[in-house]
Protein backbone atom coordinates (compact mmCIF):
# COMPACT_ATOMS: atom_id res chain seq x y z
CA UNK A 1 0.00 0.00 0.00
CA UNK A 2 1.05 3.58 -0.60
CA UNK A 3 0.26 6.27 1.97
CA UNK A 4 0.24 10.07 2.00
CA UNK A 5 0.38 11.88 5.32
CA UNK A 6 -1.64 15.10 5.43
CA UNK A 7 -0.18 17.13 8.26
CA UNK A 8 3.52 16.51 8.89
CA UNK A 9 3.44 17.53 12.53
CA UNK A 10 4.46 15.34 15.44
CA UNK A 11 1.98 12.48 14.92
CA UNK A 12 1.97 12.67 11.14
CA UNK A 13 5.73 12.36 11.06
CA UNK A 14 5.75 9.47 13.51
CA UNK A 15 3.23 7.35 11.63
CA UNK A 16 4.71 8.21 8.26
CA UNK A 17 8.31 7.50 9.25
CA UNK A 18 7.37 4.20 10.92
CA UNK A 19 5.41 3.08 7.85
CA UNK A 20 8.30 4.13 5.61
CA UNK A 21 10.80 2.23 7.76
CA UNK A 22 8.49 -0.82 7.55
CA UNK A 23 8.94 -0.79 3.79
CA UNK A 24 5.92 1.16 2.56
CA UNK A 25 5.96 4.09 0.12
CA UNK A 26 5.03 7.24 2.01
CA UNK A 27 4.68 10.90 0.99
CA UNK A 28 4.07 13.88 3.25
CA UNK A 29 1.97 16.97 2.54
CA UNK A 30 1.81 20.01 4.81
CA UNK A 31 0.77 23.65 4.55
CA UNK A 32 3.05 25.02 7.31
CA UNK A 33 5.84 26.76 5.44
CA UNK A 34 8.57 26.51 8.13
CA UNK A 35 8.03 22.73 8.33
CA UNK A 36 7.99 22.06 4.58
CA UNK A 37 10.86 24.42 3.77
CA UNK A 38 13.06 23.13 6.60
CA UNK A 39 12.56 19.48 5.66
CA UNK A 40 13.26 20.24 2.01
CA UNK A 41 16.43 22.19 2.87
CA UNK A 42 17.86 19.52 5.17
CA UNK A 43 16.60 16.72 2.86
CA UNK A 44 14.69 14.93 5.58
CA UNK A 45 13.46 15.11 9.16
CA UNK A 46 15.60 14.71 12.26
CA UNK A 47 14.16 11.91 14.41
CA UNK A 48 15.15 11.12 17.99
CA UNK A 49 13.63 8.81 20.59
CA UNK A 50 13.18 10.20 24.09
CA UNK A 51 15.69 12.89 23.18
CA UNK A 52 18.43 10.42 22.19
CA UNK A 53 20.09 9.13 19.01
CA UNK A 54 18.98 11.92 16.69
CA UNK A 55 19.33 11.00 13.03
CA UNK A 56 18.22 12.44 9.69
CA UNK A 57 15.52 10.37 7.98
CA UNK A 58 14.98 11.27 4.30
CA UNK A 59 11.32 11.90 3.46
CA UNK A 60 9.41 13.32 0.50
CA UNK A 61 7.36 16.39 1.47
CA UNK A 62 5.28 18.83 -0.59
CA UNK A 63 2.93 21.75 -0.26
CA UNK A 64 -0.68 20.82 -1.20
CA UNK A 65 -0.58 22.73 -4.49
CA UNK A 66 2.50 20.90 -5.77
CA UNK A 67 1.61 17.33 -4.79
CA UNK A 68 0.78 14.91 -7.61
CA UNK A 69 0.81 11.50 -5.87
CA UNK A 70 -1.94 8.88 -5.95
CA UNK A 71 -1.91 6.90 -2.67
CA UNK A 72 -4.24 4.17 -1.52
CA UNK A 73 -4.99 6.14 1.65
CA UNK A 74 -4.42 9.51 3.26
CA UNK A 75 -3.47 9.53 6.93
CA UNK A 76 -4.60 12.85 8.38
CA UNK A 77 -3.07 14.47 11.47
CA UNK A 78 -3.75 18.19 11.12
CA UNK A 79 -5.18 20.35 13.90
CA UNK A 80 -8.97 20.49 13.95
CA UNK A 81 -9.11 24.25 13.36
CA UNK A 82 -6.98 24.01 10.20
CA UNK A 83 -8.50 20.87 8.69
CA UNK A 84 -11.16 22.45 6.44
CA UNK A 85 -8.60 24.70 4.72
CA UNK A 86 -6.10 21.84 4.41
CA UNK A 87 -8.65 19.55 2.77
CA UNK A 88 -9.72 22.31 0.39
CA UNK A 89 -6.12 22.90 -0.70
CA UNK A 90 -5.60 19.16 -1.18
CA UNK A 91 -8.90 18.38 -2.89
CA UNK A 92 -7.44 18.55 -6.42
CA UNK A 93 -5.63 15.23 -5.92
CA UNK A 94 -8.40 13.30 -4.13
CA UNK A 95 -10.05 10.43 -6.06
CA UNK A 96 -13.17 8.34 -5.38
CA UNK A 97 -11.14 5.17 -4.77
CA UNK A 98 -8.92 6.59 -2.04
CA UNK A 99 -9.43 6.10 1.71
CA UNK A 100 -8.89 8.57 4.52
CA UNK A 101 -7.61 7.38 7.92
CA UNK A 102 -7.34 9.63 10.95
CA UNK A 103 -6.52 9.44 14.63
CA UNK A 104 -6.86 13.19 15.17
CA UNK A 105 -7.61 14.64 18.57
CA UNK A 106 -11.11 15.92 19.27
CA UNK A 107 -14.24 15.80 17.14
CA UNK A 108 -15.42 17.73 14.10
CA UNK A 109 -13.21 16.14 11.44
CA UNK A 110 -15.54 13.37 10.23
CA UNK A 111 -18.09 15.82 8.81
CA UNK A 112 -15.28 17.57 6.95
CA UNK A 113 -13.98 14.28 5.52
CA UNK A 114 -17.47 13.42 4.26
CA UNK A 115 -17.40 16.44 1.95
CA UNK A 116 -14.63 14.76 -0.05
CA UNK A 117 -14.78 11.02 0.75
CA UNK A 118 -17.68 8.53 0.74
CA UNK A 119 -18.55 7.07 4.12
CA UNK A 120 -17.28 3.64 3.08
CA UNK A 121 -13.85 5.20 2.53
CA UNK A 122 -13.58 6.89 5.95
CA UNK A 123 -11.71 5.19 8.80
CA UNK A 124 -11.62 7.06 12.09
CA UNK A 125 -9.81 6.21 15.24
CA UNK A 126 -7.51 7.05 18.09
CA UNK A 127 -3.77 7.18 18.66
CA UNK A 128 -2.35 6.85 22.17
CA UNK A 129 1.19 7.51 20.97
CA UNK A 130 3.29 10.26 22.54
CA UNK A 131 5.29 12.40 20.11
CA UNK A 132 6.79 15.91 20.26
CA UNK A 133 7.69 18.26 17.42
CA UNK A 134 10.69 20.10 18.87
CA UNK A 135 10.87 22.55 15.98
CA UNK A 136 10.38 22.46 12.20
CA UNK A 137 12.05 19.35 10.81
CA UNK A 138 12.86 17.88 14.24
CA UNK A 139 10.61 15.30 15.94
CA UNK A 140 10.99 13.22 19.10
CA UNK A 141 9.30 9.81 19.40
CA UNK A 142 8.32 9.32 23.05
CA UNK A 143 8.60 5.80 24.46
CA UNK A 144 10.32 2.61 23.41
CA UNK A 145 9.75 1.12 19.93
CA UNK A 146 6.25 -0.32 19.89
CA UNK A 147 4.99 2.02 22.62
CA UNK A 148 1.43 3.21 22.26
CA UNK A 149 -1.55 1.87 20.37
CA UNK A 150 -4.30 2.75 17.92
CA UNK A 151 -7.99 1.87 17.63
CA UNK A 152 -9.57 2.19 14.18
CA UNK A 153 -13.14 1.79 12.92
CA UNK A 154 -14.86 2.21 9.56
CA UNK A 155 -17.53 4.90 9.49
CA UNK A 156 -19.89 2.26 8.04
CA UNK A 157 -18.84 -0.11 10.86
CA UNK A 158 -18.34 -2.77 8.17
CA UNK A 159 -14.60 -3.48 7.65
CA UNK A 160 -13.75 -4.29 4.02
CA UNK A 161 -10.72 -6.11 2.62
CA UNK A 162 -8.81 -2.86 2.06
CA UNK A 163 -9.27 -1.87 5.70
CA UNK A 164 -7.87 -5.22 6.81
CA UNK A 165 -4.82 -4.60 4.60
CA UNK A 166 -4.29 -1.21 6.26
CA UNK A 167 -4.41 -2.90 9.65
CA UNK A 168 -1.75 -5.41 8.57
CA UNK A 169 0.46 -2.57 7.35
CA UNK A 170 0.06 -0.73 10.65
CA UNK A 171 0.92 -3.93 12.51
CA UNK A 172 4.09 -4.26 10.45
CA UNK A 173 4.97 -0.66 11.36
CA UNK A 174 4.64 -1.58 15.08
CA UNK A 175 1.69 0.79 15.63
CA UNK A 176 -0.37 -1.81 17.55
CA UNK A 177 -3.68 -1.20 15.74
CA UNK A 178 -6.98 -2.66 16.94
CA UNK A 179 -9.90 -2.77 14.48
CA UNK A 180 -13.34 -2.21 16.01
CA UNK A 181 -16.87 -2.04 14.62
CA UNK A 182 -17.98 0.74 16.96
CA UNK A 183 -17.26 4.01 15.16
CA UNK A 184 -18.52 6.69 17.54
CA UNK A 185 -17.58 4.70 20.62
CA UNK A 186 -14.02 4.41 19.33
CA UNK A 187 -13.72 8.13 18.59
CA UNK A 188 -15.28 9.30 21.86
CA UNK A 189 -13.10 7.02 23.97
CA UNK A 190 -10.04 9.06 22.95
CA UNK A 191 -11.89 12.36 23.29
CA UNK A 192 -12.70 11.47 26.89
CA UNK A 193 -9.10 10.47 27.61
CA UNK A 194 -7.87 13.77 26.15
CA UNK A 195 -10.52 15.76 28.02
CA UNK A 196 -8.85 14.61 31.22
CA UNK A 197 -5.11 14.35 30.57
CA UNK A 198 -4.58 16.94 27.85
CA UNK A 199 -6.64 19.64 29.49
CA UNK A 200 -5.49 19.20 33.10
CA UNK A 201 -1.80 18.88 32.17
CA UNK A 202 -2.10 21.99 30.00
CA UNK A 203 -3.73 24.03 32.76
CA UNK A 204 -1.04 23.04 35.26
CA UNK A 205 1.77 22.97 32.63
CA UNK A 206 3.01 19.58 33.84
CA UNK A 207 3.85 16.22 32.23
CA UNK A 208 1.50 13.26 32.56
CA UNK A 209 3.63 11.50 35.17
CA UNK A 210 3.53 14.50 37.49
CA UNK A 211 -0.21 14.86 37.04
CA UNK A 212 -0.95 11.27 38.00
CA UNK A 213 1.11 11.56 41.20
CA UNK A 214 -1.18 14.28 42.52
CA UNK A 215 -3.57 13.23 45.31
CA UNK A 216 -6.37 15.01 43.40
CA UNK A 217 -5.68 13.33 40.03
CA UNK A 218 -8.14 10.49 40.56
CA UNK A 219 -10.93 12.71 41.85
CA UNK A 220 -10.59 15.19 38.99
CA UNK A 221 -10.30 12.41 36.41
CA UNK A 222 -13.34 10.52 37.65
CA UNK A 223 -15.41 13.70 37.74
CA UNK A 224 -14.62 14.44 34.08
CA UNK A 225 -15.02 10.79 33.04
CA UNK A 226 -18.39 10.49 34.77
CA UNK A 227 -19.73 13.62 33.12
CA UNK A 228 -18.53 12.47 29.70
CA UNK A 229 -20.06 9.01 30.14
CA UNK A 230 -23.34 10.61 31.24
CA UNK A 231 -23.32 12.60 27.99
CA UNK A 232 -22.55 9.57 25.82
CA UNK A 233 -25.26 7.49 27.48
CA UNK A 234 -27.84 10.18 26.73
CA UNK A 235 -26.65 10.32 23.10
CA UNK A 236 -26.85 6.53 22.81
CA UNK A 237 -23.10 6.07 22.23
CA UNK A 238 -21.68 2.81 23.60
CA UNK A 239 -18.06 3.39 24.57
CA UNK A 240 -15.27 0.81 24.27
CA UNK A 241 -14.68 0.60 27.99
CA UNK A 242 -16.43 1.14 31.30
CA UNK A 243 -15.94 4.23 33.46
CA UNK A 244 -13.57 2.28 35.68
CA UNK A 245 -11.57 1.02 32.69
CA UNK A 246 -11.31 4.58 31.34
CA UNK A 247 -9.81 5.73 34.63
CA UNK A 248 -7.41 2.78 34.59
CA UNK A 249 -6.32 3.79 31.06
CA UNK A 250 -5.66 7.36 32.20
CA UNK A 251 -3.66 6.01 35.12
CA UNK A 252 -1.66 3.46 33.10
CA UNK A 253 -0.74 5.78 30.22
CA UNK A 254 0.19 8.63 32.59
CA UNK A 255 2.09 6.50 35.08
CA UNK A 256 3.65 3.75 32.94
CA UNK A 257 3.48 4.44 29.18
CA UNK A 258 4.25 8.17 28.91
CA UNK A 259 5.07 9.70 32.31
CA UNK A 260 7.47 12.28 30.85
CA UNK A 261 5.17 13.32 28.02
CA UNK A 262 3.58 16.77 27.75
CA UNK A 263 0.27 16.29 25.83
CA UNK A 264 -0.25 17.93 22.46
CA UNK A 265 -2.61 20.57 23.88
CA UNK A 266 0.18 21.75 26.18
CA UNK A 267 2.62 21.78 23.26
CA UNK A 268 0.29 24.15 21.39
CA UNK A 269 -0.40 26.25 24.48
CA UNK A 270 3.28 26.63 25.39
CA UNK A 271 4.06 27.91 21.90
CA UNK A 272 1.23 30.46 21.92
CA UNK A 273 -0.88 28.52 19.41
CA UNK A 274 -4.65 28.01 19.77
CA UNK A 275 -5.55 24.74 21.49
CA UNK A 276 -8.14 22.15 20.44
CA UNK A 277 -10.06 22.39 23.73
CA UNK A 278 -13.30 23.37 21.93
CA UNK A 279 -13.12 20.11 19.97
CA UNK A 280 -12.49 18.04 23.11
CA UNK A 281 -14.06 19.33 26.36
CA UNK A 282 -16.19 21.76 24.36
CA UNK A 283 -17.51 18.96 22.17
CA UNK A 284 -18.54 16.92 25.22
CA UNK A 285 -20.32 19.93 26.73
CA UNK A 286 -22.15 20.79 23.50
CA UNK A 287 -23.19 17.16 22.97
CA UNK A 288 -24.59 17.16 26.50
CA UNK A 289 -26.62 20.31 25.85
CA UNK A 290 -28.15 18.59 22.83
CA UNK A 291 -29.53 16.04 25.30
CA UNK A 292 -30.54 18.56 27.99
CA UNK A 293 -27.52 17.78 30.19
CA UNK A 294 -24.80 20.16 31.34
CA UNK A 295 -21.29 18.74 31.66
CA UNK A 296 -20.36 21.73 33.78
CA UNK A 297 -16.82 20.63 34.68
CA UNK A 298 -15.92 20.26 31.01
CA UNK A 299 -17.32 23.70 30.22
CA UNK A 300 -15.50 25.24 33.18
CA UNK A 301 -12.18 23.71 32.08
CA UNK A 302 -12.72 24.81 28.48
CA UNK A 303 -13.19 28.40 29.62
CA UNK A 304 -10.17 28.20 31.93
CA UNK A 305 -7.99 27.08 29.01
CA UNK A 306 -9.28 29.98 26.91
CA UNK A 307 -8.53 32.39 29.77
CA UNK A 308 -5.01 30.97 30.00
CA UNK A 309 -4.59 31.35 26.22
CA UNK A 310 -5.74 34.96 26.44
CA UNK A 311 -3.51 35.83 29.39
CA UNK A 312 -0.53 34.15 27.78
CA UNK A 313 -0.85 36.37 24.71
CA UNK A 314 -1.90 39.49 26.59
CA UNK A 315 0.47 42.44 26.21
CA UNK A 316 0.54 44.00 29.66
CA UNK A 317 2.86 46.87 28.66
CA UNK A 318 0.52 48.00 25.90
CA UNK A 319 -2.45 47.71 28.24
CA UNK A 320 -0.70 49.85 30.90
CA UNK A 321 0.10 52.49 28.26
CA UNK A 322 -3.50 52.55 27.07
CA UNK A 323 -4.70 53.10 30.66
CA UNK A 324 -2.15 55.85 31.25
CA UNK A 325 -3.13 57.63 28.02
CA UNK A 326 -6.80 57.81 28.95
Amino acid sequence: MKYTILGAGAMGLRLGVLLQQAGFEVDFVDDWEPEVNTIKEQKGVYVSRDGQNKQLVPINISFPEEYKGNPDAYIVFTKQMGLAEMLKRCSHFFTKDQYVISGMNGMGHIEKFNKYFAKDKVIGGTALIGTVLNKPGDVDFIGKPGAGSMHLANQTEKPDDKTKEFIKDFEKANLNPVLTTNFMGTLLSKVIFNSVVNTLCTMMQIPMGEFIQSPTAEKLSRQLINEAYDVCEREGIKLLSSREEEWETVKFVSEISNPLHYPSMYQDFSKGRPTEVDYINGYIYDLGLKNHYEAKTHDFLRNLVHLAEFSGNFNLDEYVKSIQNK
